[in-house]
């Protein structure tokens, strides 16, 4: 992306690549006048590259990713700055019911689907449309997915807008119909390391969550439909702490680190904060709200530095996080988790904003 900061937001267009199958990939990139700039992909409708000045007003890209199409394309399931659908997070034995009819979804995560299946949202090109008005710029994406893709039930109609404004807020909008009853979960799996994407672990950057509760997993990460009190434990970050402080606490040994879906305070409400990380190092903060009752974090636990990313860079473990913001993991399964149906012409929608700081 250019260096050059412009007087006013601006989007711009280029072609990233092309699929084996022929479909062209753009790249939109999106600029305000704080020298923030934020590339989005429709291959996956992804986030490719943000880009954050620090307290000295020098610019870092802050998430894992690649400056390849065909470098997305090998890392598979990795779902760098991904939009995930139609189901974010796990559903257990890849099967739920709906008004008493069964549905087998596809599986790949042994015999759980997870992330949508083996060909979610984030394997498809979204056609995309530019935004540009006077307060924001961005892009709009849209994807229409099938009756009985992956297994899900009912024709959907998905569209997604990015927007960046000059407060150096990205915006998220999810919205979708459905012809049919069906369930849905979107989220987005941007990596975010704030010293940069690929400058190692996160271990000393502060992490606080307004949660008093994650949601109870078994040993394959399916809910088991408990809430488990977070206090006092590895899991609390109700006072801020690194995310290094706890993350080889043995409670965690077996997942590597954080792989939880916590329970938000916010509840929903947009105007409320719900996370917030700092790089004591370089100044930047991000902020998260959402309209959604939970998030995911992942601290980038099966990493192991055999993975290349931009300009070559080695993604190792821990060396990135996720606010993967979401109803919760397995739902449809859960009759006292909040639920997930999409009835047949309601509008579903998902808002979630990152908010950025220097210093």
């Amino acid at each position: 992306m250019s260096d050059a900061i412009p007087d006013r937001l601006a989007v711009t267009r280029d072609t990233f690549g092309t699929t084996p199958e022929g479909k062209q990939v753009d790249r939109y990139v999106l600029t305000n006048r704080r020298g923030m700039r934020v590339a989005i992909l429709t291959h996956g409708a992804r986030i490719q590259a943000i880009e954050v000045p620090d307290r000295n007003g020098h610019a870092t890209d802050i998430v894992l990713g690649f400056d390849r199409l065909d470098e997305y394309l090998e890392a598979g399931t990795s779902y760098h700055g991904a939009t995930i659908g139609r189901y974010g997070n796990r559903i257990a034995g890849g099967r739920f019911e709906l008004d008493g009819r069964s549905f087998q979804l596809s599986t790949n995560e042994g015999e759980n689907t997870l992330h949508g299946g083996e060909r979610g949202f984030d394997r498809h090109v979204w056609a995309a449309t530019p935004i540009d008005e006077p307060d924001t710029v961005g892009v709009e994406l849209t994807h229409f997915s099938p009756s009985g893709d992956m297994g899900f039930p009912g024709n959907l109609a998905v569209t997604l807008r990015y927007t960046l404004d000059n407060a150096n807020n990205l915006r998220l909008h999810y919205s979708a119909i459905a012809d049919a009853d069906t369930v849905i979960n979107l989220t987005n799996h941007a990596f975010f390391n704030l010293a940069g994407a690929g400058a190692g672990s996160i271990g000393d950057q502060i992490a606080m969550i307004h949660a008093n509760h994650v949601t109870a997993v078994d040993d394959a990460l399916i809910p088991t439909g408990e809430l488990t009190p977070v206090a006092d434990g590895p899991m609390d970050f109700n006072r801020p702490k690194p995310f290094g402080a706890d993350i080889d606490d043995a409670s965690l040994a077996s997942i590597g680190g954080y792989d939880h879906n916590w329970v938000l305070a916010s509840a929903g409400d947009l105007h409320r904060l719900a996370v917030r990380v700092i790089d004591p190092a370089s100044g930047r903060a991000l902020e998260m709200y959402t309209t959604e009752p939970g998030v995911q974090i992942y601290t980038s636990n099966g990493m192991d530095g055999s993975l290349k990313g931009k300009n070559g860079m080695a993604y190792d473990r821990h060396g990135a996080f996720t606010l993967e913001t979401q109803h919760f993991p397995d739902a449809p399964n859960q009759p006292e988790f909040p639920g997930t149906a999409l009835r047949a012409g309601e509008k579903y929608t998902q808002t979630t904003i990152y908010r950025f700081t220097p210093g």
